[in-house]
């Protein structure tokens, strides 16, 4: 079975690498245009950009700070320039720096919780009117396992971030399920090759995590990606305000 996205168009906040990127070429794979974004690095956006578009997609890079309403309203622009927004994947996120909660970081806390979940909360409410309107239309948050176990050292601000993800979803769904719009979160475990990990985390730490993984592998964005396109697809019309686990079992409810 082929999943098709054709005549869909898809924002990915966050998507010049790891699973963002992964995911709007995926999109694209599946007859998708696509708006992918960053807030910094422009020369770079270009280049997936031009990557993305070799498979035929139509694609806009946007660069723009999506904690900021005016500026995450480029993003639905673009979108609206392609033919509308049907899908919004909302992964702009990190964990920023560690920081232990003793050594409690006001700015820090700000910016963490500004990049994982406002971002949400502000693009979310920028595509519900057109999601209103045509009637239809998938949101798809990414959280991750650090929501249920609190994370690792110094993840505490980013633990919480996660964790409000996946009640956002909840309440969400909820409000956008009489306009036939469903809202789901992915919440990834162990994603190895990440630019996340090889920052924060240690690499004794990473093997050690590895190891105790059921499947006996780190995930791959791509692993991530797949479990998003079916969010983003037909194949998951009855399924609203759930989180999914993608972690090969080392979590599990």
């Amino acid at each position: 079975m082929n999943i098709s996205l054709k005549n869909k168009v898809a924002i990915v906040t966050g998507s010049i690498q790891g699973i963002g990127k992964a995911t709007a070429k995926l999109f694209a794979e599946c007859g998708a245009n696509v708006v992918i974004n960053n807030n910094s690095d422009e020369k770079l956006l270009e280049s997936v950009a031009d990557d993305i578009r070799g498979t035929g997609a139509q694609v806009k890079a946007v660069l723009a700070d999506v904690t900021k309403r005016n500026e995450a309203q480029k993003l639905v622009d673009a979108a609206m320039e392609l033919g509308g927004v049907d899908i919004l994947v909302n992964n702009a996120g990190g964990l920023i720096k560690r920081v232990p909660i003793a050594e409690f970081d006001e700015s820090h806390f700000d910016t963490v919780m500004d990049v994982n979940l406002k971002t949400a909360f502000l693009m979310s409410s920028l595509v519900m009117p057109h999601m209103k309107e045509n009637k239809s239309g998938r949101i798809v948050n990414i959280a991750s396992l650090a929501g249920h176990d609190g994370g690792g050292g110094g993840a505490a601000a980013y633990a919480a971030s996660k964790g409000a993800t996946w009640t956002f979803t909840k309440s969400l769904a909820k409000e956008m399920a009489p306009y036939g719009v469903q809202v789901n979160s992915v919440s990834p475990g162990f994603i190895g090759s990440t630019k996340f990990h090889d920052t924060f985390t240690p690499k004794e730490v990473q093997e050690k995590v590895v190891a105790s993984i059921p499947l006996k592998r780190a995930g791959t964005s791509e692993d991530v990606a797949n479990v998003i396109l079916f969010l983003a697809s037909e194949l998951s019309d009855y399924l609203t305000g759930q989180i999914i686990e993608v972690n090969g079992g080392i979590y599990m409810p």
